[in-house]
């Protein structure tokens, strides 16, 4: 696999972090969007992990010419919290799920894990809890409320933001949201926006 961060404390980390990973046999780094886009072509690694910030040729825009010319390639994108819009970007242009950089690293080595399965088993394979479901299962079937919900999601706005633009309680935003999360199997706003991006649910 391959880790992309401009930062080598983030890069080192990583790679010791997910050494240990089953099927992981090499774990390469690189500094930039300009050295992932020469290396992959020859190299072909299994998982790419993609820090969305960075610069130069940021990654979502290196995701983007990646899978444009290779569809079959691997991308999972590295992100914070304030990375929302870009890595909604992102999976809309091909990267197959994201990985926030706060979490354990037990949840760092479980994505891997998955993404790396999902390479190998092919495109119809489910979903981790990390914005890793595949486009082969289909949209979800949301309910218009729900579609609403998820709208407002994608432009930013709050649960009580939607909730004045729907004449709805916040409160009923956060139970629609709720089952909302269930159907896309996702845990949170950001990976529901990302999911929406995937299945088209939202533009």
């Amino acid at each position: 696999m391959l880790i992309c961060d401009d930062q080598s404390t983030v890069r080192d980390g990583l790679a010791r972090c997910v050494a240990s990973v089953p099927g992981v046999a090499r774990v390469d780094t690189a500094a930039s969007g300009e050295e992932v886009l020469a290396r992959w072509p020859m190299e072909r690694h299994d998982l790419v992990l993609m820090d969305v910030q960075m610069p130069g040729i940021g990654g979502v825009e290196a995701t983007r010419r990646l899978t444009r010319e290779f569809p079959d390639v691997n991308v999972v994108m590295l992100t914070v919290a304030s990375d929302r819009e870009a890595v909604a970007a992102a999976v809309a242009s091909g990267a197959r799920g994201f990985l926030h950089k706060e979490v354990s690293r037990e949840q760092v080595c479980a994505t891997v894990a998955n993404a790396l399965t999902v390479s190998t088993l092919g495109p119809d394979t489910g979903s981790n809890g990390h914005g890793m479901r595949r486009n082969g299962h289909g949209a979800p079937d949301l309910t218009q409320r729900e579609l609403q919900v998820l709208t407002g999601m994608a432009g930013g706005k709050s649960n009580a933001q939607i909730g004045r633009d729907l004449f709805l309680s916040e409160d009923t935003i956060k139970t629609h949201a709720r089952r909302l999360f269930r159907k896309l199997d996702v845990g949170d706003r950001a990976e529901a926006v990302a999911a929406g991006f995937r299945h088209g649910l939202v533009s």
